[in-house]
């Protein structure tokens, strides 16, 4: 699954090829305040649930990695 968000990562960011398990999405602005309510609605998506914000930590946001562990962590399709 974390493949998918790398994916939706990439294909909205001309120019990158990777992007690493611990690379900072919005300090490398792979992420930005605008398009960060797109990628909400992305990971709700995959995660087959809506996030609850007020419970997610905004640090699990940051990297793959937290997204991964902390966000989809659960999620099976």
């Amino acid at each position: 699954m974390i493949d998918e968000v790398r994916s939706w990562l990439l294909a909205r960011n001309d120019g990158v090829t990777d992007i690493g398990l611990d690379e900072d999405l919005i300090d490398s602005r792979l992420i930005d305040s605008l398009g960060f309510p797109e990628f909400l609605l992305f990971l709700e998506e995959l995660a087959g649930r809506e996030l609850d914000l007020g419970q997610e930590s905004v640090v699990a946001f940051r990297t793959l990695r937290g997204i991964r562990d902390r966000v989809l962590a659960g999620a099976g399709r």
